[in-house]
């Protein structure tokens, strides 16, 4: 291998964390085109032990720590892009996209934090415009999937009419898997902070947070949040989780992409349920859920004795039964229905989601070569060249019914 500067398509920051050791084992078997890519962390220890245990010994590793800005900005003239995994974000994200952003290095992650990533368009949108660096967040579970399969549906739309669908509605209808203790660790971390400053409870709740400076869109849309029947469908809904993220998501790929999907267009995520009793159960939960989130002293006992910790999650197997399945509706001028599907064949935070990060890194470092410097979106940036590439080789279908 050479030894000249950027000599990796991508640096995986973050191999020894619970989605980073998925995504190793995922790149070690991924042999269907070439590619050069190094493993970072803040344990070398860790490194070592990783390498011997998956056969990696031609896979270069570098240590350096989340808030080394010395020790990053060599990481990032190594390497055309940089893939990190090390979250909460909010804790432990910032300098690694500083550093990106004001170096033109591409970045990628699969944060499902909105009001980091409003916190991060804030101070480094302008560095990445000037450098080059396309940095592209939310591309795991959170949001590729929603945002992929809007975009989907709208294309087909508006081949057949000319016109984009004024409203898309997202259903859940079937999910299996287990939260990591790196993601409770991130959704608590989010409630202390809201804790701390109540001003982002405006941030958490616009719709409209991620886009950009002067965008028309002013539509109210539809928030789930309890149980509820959904006549058109025929099918009780409940609250899904993820709708924080992957909405606000795919409406900055709505602006992005120059308001292709129209300036009124409205757009909501829920789950479907198989009765009311079991969406009115689950909606319930959650909410007790929140309120001890929400609570410091509960918050604390929730996360030492009761959930996940960081470094912990679903089996190896859990991940391999895992899937998810969502449905994307829109109705016709005809009166008919438009339905997209999208399905995963593995555990969708940690299965799926390291497939899907592995694959969006590698099309932002391989096939997008004329992409402008900026935050970007998984539809605005990959779109058509990462569907493709998802289908062939993560195991997620985007496709029109």
């Amino acid at each position: 291998m050479s030894n000249s500067e950027q000599q990796f398509d991508f640096i995986l920051y973050g191999a020894t964390s619970f989605v980073g050791q998925i995504m190793v084992e995922y790149l070690a078997g991924y042999t269907s085109e070439e590619y050069t890519w190094a493993m970072a962390g803040r344990s070398e220890r860790k490194l070592q032990e990783l390498k011997q245990r998956l056969n990696l010994n031609e896979v270069p590793c570098f240590v350096a720590d989340a808030t080394d800005e010395t020790a990053l900005k060599a990481l990032c003239e190594k390497t055309k892009a940089v893939v990190s995994t090390v979250g909460p974000y909010a804790l432990f994200g910032e300098t690694l996209v500083k550093v990106c952003a004001q170096s033109g290095t591409d970045y990628c992650d699969l944060t499902g934090e909105p009001q980091w990533i409003k916190q991060m368009l804030g101070k480094y949108e302008a560095d990445a415009k000037s450098s080059g660096a396309r940095i592209l967040h939310s591309a795991g579970f959170d949001s590729i999937p929603s945002d992929l399969g809007v975009y989907k549906l709208q294309q087909a739309v508006i081949e057949q009419t000319s016109a984009p669908a004024k409203h898309i509605k997202m259903r859940v209808r079937k999910v299996k898997g287990a939260a990591s203790g790196g993601t409770i660790a991130s959704i608590l971390n989010v409630f202390k902070e809201v804790k701390e400053n109540p001003q982002l409870r405006k941030v958490l709740i616009n719709p409209y947070v991620l886009c950009p400076d002067g965008h028309p869109f002013k539509q109210r849309q539809k928030n789930h949040k309890g149980a509820e029947h959904d006549k058109t469908l025929g099918v009780w809904t409940m609250p899904f989780v993820m709708a924080s993220i992957n909405e606000r998501i795919v409406h900055r790929s709505n602006a992005l992409l120059g308001n292709q999907y129209g300036e009124d267009f409205l757009y909501d995520e829920a789950m479907t349920a198989k009765s009311g009793l079991q969406a009115w159960t689950f909606t319930l939960g959650l909410g007790a859920f929140m309120l001890a989130a929400s609570l410091s002293p509960l918050r604390k006992l929730l996360a030492n004795y009761v959930l996940a910790k960081p470094g912990e999650g679903p089996t190896p197997k859990q991940q391999l039964d895992g899937m998810f399945d969502m449905r994307f509706y829109t109705d016709m001028p005809n009166g008919n229905k438009l339905v997209v599907k999208v399905e995963g064949d593995r555990d969708p935070g940690y299965g799926s989601t390291a497939k899907m990060l592995a694959q969006a890194v590698l099309c932002l470092s391989k096939d997008i070569p004329d992409l402008n410097g900026g935050f970007w979106t998984p539809a605005s940036a990959l779109n058509r060249p990462l569907i493709g590439r998802l289908a062939k080789h993560a195991g997620v279908t985007i496709e029109v019914m």
